[in-house]
């Protein structure tokens, strides 16, 4: 055992010999090289003056290519799911909104489409950093999710979304104070209430609502930056129906009853509609087709075939553009100004129908009348002319005529009918002049009076609509 101990000795007393023999000179040559740089470097040229521009001017660190961003707005050590001043007062978020666009506002669907720059300004101290020339720092979506950002929501919206060409539309500016803009390019697609009472001759007003989806007004307090200057609009917003008249910022409370009180930002936009497109499209096919009805009046009441299809061809031309005008409206309750105008313009063209009816039904039952009597009464027919009107019924004396000449009674030699007669029936040949009947017939003063009433009506009618709607 003793020997075993001895022969293991001697080894590893060969070993650290042979070490020492050639591992100690290249360690020793490895120190004499570093000591001979470390003597040239200091025995060589002079170095910068401690005094000099160089050492005075440090470095930026926001322009460093060696300092993560992450680490220099130290991310990782804070909590960033809590907002800023955690328990404090609210946090202020200022908000400021540039219009790109007011594409479609839709009547049928009650709403509107707009694409907007929505830019929202806080303050997180957790994000200051040093900086000597006081440059911010720009970021794109992937830092935001990684630091916290106001929830902001567009309330009674149907679609919204943040363009993502050709990268995803988000900005996110950092100061060295801490304070941060947060920028991005949204298309939204909200309701709008419209009243359509007096379309098309109506006024809208539209809203987009922006408000927080968490944080109450005891954590976020939002506001428009710089009041109604906050809304800046492209001058060459135009649309193809309607004229923007003017948009306005507003602020107020919103309350619900599970939550509580948040901040609510208003953006409203009036808007005027272009009436001109309706006169070419409605108002002018509907006054032509009552103008037209009104041809029927100075036709001959003989002529049916001519005065029937007229009267029918513009009844139904109303129903068609009154089905036009509805099919592209919502199904409202409640009667639009179109709607008044367009009706009144189809009663007027159904009147005149109803007035050739009249027209041909009242000579009817007069001509059946006339007829009876020449078959019944075997009389003396005395026909006096409008001029005779003035004689007395009671005096006699009237020239006799032949039964058989009364089938053309009161009709010219040359062909035209007279506009009133007057038909003197004795009852009785033995009767005395006191017993005759004189009956009025009149068969055109029907047409007469429409050619003037119905004109004057209609005129009336608009001048009443315009007057109410413009």
């Amino acid at each position: 055992m003793r020997a075993e101990l001895v022969v293991v000795c001697l080894w590893l007393t060969g070993a650290a010999t042979s070490w020492a023999q050639h591992g100690g000179p290249r360690l020793e040559t490895f120190r004499q090289s570093r000591s001979r740089r470390e003597t040239s470097r200091t025995d060589g040229a002079e170095g910068p003056k401690t005094g000099s521009p160089m050492f005075k001017r440090s470095p930026d660190m926001t322009k460093s290519p060696m300092t993560k961003s992450e680490q220099l707005l130290r991310i990782d050590d804070h909590d960033f799911t809590m907002r800023p001043a955690f328990g404090g007062p609210p946090i202020p978020v200022g908000v400021d909104v540039q219009v790109e666009s007011l594409d479609t506002i839709s009547e049928v669907d009650m709403d509107f489409t707009m694409t907007l720059y929505l830019r929202h300004y806080w303050k997180d101290e957790r994000l200051a950093f040093p900086s000597t020339n006081n440059q911010s720092m720009t970021f794109d979506s992937r830092l935001v999710k990684k630091i916290w950002v106001p929830d902001m929501f567009f309330v009674h919206s149907k679609r919204s979304f943040i363009h993502d060409t050709t990268t995803e539309n988000v900005m996110l500016r950092v100061y060295p104070d801490g304070n941060v803009l947060y920028s991005l390019r949204v298309t939204v697609t909200a309701m709008c209430n419209m009243d359509l009472s007096r379309f098309p001759l109506d006024t809208q007003t539209c809203s987009l609502e922006i408000e927080s989806y968490a944080y109450t007004d005891d954590d976020l307090m939002l506001y428009w930056k710089k009041g109604n200057e906050s809304l800046d609009t492209d001058e060459r917003i135009s649309l193809s129906q309607f004229l923007i008249q003017k948009f306005h910022t507003t602020t107020k409370l919103a309350f619900y009853s599970s939550t509580g009180w948040y901040n609510r930002l208003y953006i409203h936009f009036t808007l005027r509609r272009h009436i001109f497109f309706f006169l070419l499209q409605t108002y002018f096919p509907a006054t032509l087709m009552v103008m037209l009805s009104w041809v029927s009046f100075w036709i001959d009441r003989r002529a049916v075939p001519a005065r029937v299809p007229l009267g029918i061809t513009t009844v139904l031309t109303m129903s068609t553009i009154i089905t036009g005008v509805n099919a592209s409206m919502p199904r409202v309750s409640y009667i639009k100004a179109v709607d008044i105008y367009l009706w009144v313009s189809f009663v007027f063209v159904f009147l005149s129908v109803i007035e050739y009816a009249a027209v041909n039904y009242l000579s009817t039952v007069q001509e059946r009348k006339e007829r009876k009597l020449r078959e019944r009464l075997p009389c003396t027919c005395e026909i006096g002319q409008p001029d005779d009107m003035a004689v007395d019924p009671q005096i006699s004396g009237y020239g006799t005529m032949d039964f058989n000449m009364t089938g053309n009674y009161g009709m010219p030699e040359n062909g035209g009918r007279p506009d009133r007669m007057l038909a003197q029936v004795a009852l009785n040949p033995q009767a005395r002049p006191r017993a005759n009947v004189n009956i009025w017939i009149d068969t055109h003063a029907i047409d007469k009076y429409s050619r003037v009433l119905f004109p004057g009506a209609y005129v009336l009618f608009n001048i009443i609509y315009w007057s109410i709607y413009s």
